[in-house]
């Protein structure tokens, strides 16, 4: 018998990852970012040339309908 293993993701993860936890495609994240629907420092944060995803930040954004 295998065990089951549950991962959870940590609060800060890449576009792609975002992706495919919170199920808008890469292209919409990206674009949410560009044109300033989410906001740097509540639903994302640049580092080392990178761009992560808060995904608390997110879920905020998603429940309050706020940026």
């Amino acid at each position: 018998m295998t065990e089951a293993v549950m991962l959870a993701p940590t609060r800060y993860v890449t576009i792609k990852l975002a992706s495919q936890l919170i199920g808008l495609t890469v292209k919409a994240i990206e674009s949410k970012i560009a044109r300033g629907a989410w906001i740097e420092g509540r639903q994302f944060r640049r580092q080392d040339g990178n761009i992560y995803v808060d995904l608390r930040g997110v879920e905020q954004w998603v429940e309050k309908g706020t940026a």
